[in-house]
């Protein structure tokens, strides 16, 4: 069982986090390290409500803050309105962590314009969307973290096309904002995972050994490995990293 300890946590006192998508997989492992770093966290979910109840539940009882709200990435209004809320409860948003994701495959003969247009929606559109939205409530110093994939330049196999696509705009999309928003003194960065062990890409699978094949340490990522990833780049030490696409693939890309 996953727990959370905010025992002498101070990487993270007295700030704010907001995380998109944050009641599963690395989502949540996301959560649980900036709380037990000390960051008062608010997350997103879409429908699994007693799953990021507990989850909140779990913060609060080792000393934490954490809040819970239903959004769906896709709808620009309901993330923006969340981001408002958490702002409104705990006074400012330090760090932004844009996680939320899907992943939609097939054939391009077969692909569908609405898993397209979901595709977009949530993997690029929603994540400009936090961004700007965050913008009112978070001061210098401030961090925003998108959650790619490695697949933004390697897609090795077949009918990930429009997945590929919308994380590699990604790369390209934190380029020309770091530059927007250095003068605010605040950085961004894509951290670009490649296979990790969830609920949704499970390690133990033929199409994951076929994905172990193609790295140079050939095994899934865990939750809590991209977790620390993230706390990395959203610490003081990452101050002069924005801009960037940062890999933790176990060679994925390499």
């Amino acid at each position: 069982m996953n727990t959370t300890n905010v025992t002498n946590a101070t990487t993270f006192a007295g700030k704010v986090a907001f995380v998109t998508g944050g009641a599963r997989g690395i989502g949540a492992a996301v959560v649980r390290r900036l709380a037990a770093d000390g960051a008062t966290v608010a997350f997103t979910y879409q429908s699994s409500a007693e799953v990021a109840d507990a989850l909140a539940a779990e913060i609060i009882s080792a000393g934490g803050r954490a809040l819970a709200i239903k959004a769906d990435a896709a709808d620009a209004d309901a993330v923006t309105a969340a981001i408002g809320k958490t702002a409104a409860q705990f006074g400012k948003i330090d760090i932004l962590v844009n996680n939320a994701g899907v992943l939609r495959m097939g054939d391009v003969g077969e692909f569908t314009l609405k898993d397209f247009d979901d595709t977009v929606a949530v993997n690029i559109r929603a994540v400009f969307v936090a961004a700007q939205a965050v913008l009112p409530f978070m001061d210098k110093g401030g961090r925003i973290i998108n959650i790619g994939s490695t697949n933004a330049v390697r897609m090795p196999f077949a009918g990930g096309a429009a997945y590929a696509m919308s994380k590699s705009a990604l790369l390209g999309l934190v380029q020309g904002l770091s530059r927007d928003l250095a003068p605010r003194g605040i950085t961004i960065n894509n951290v670009q995972p490649g296979p990790v062990n969830t609920d949704m890409n499970p390690e133990t699978s033929d199409f994951a050994t076929s994905l172990h094949g193609l790295m140079a340490i050939p095994r899934h990522g865990r939750p809590e490995e991209i977790a620390g990833m993230v706390a990395y780049v959203a610490s003081p030490e990452a101050a002069f990293v924005t801009g960037s696409s940062l890999h933790i693939d176990g060679g994925f890309a390499a």
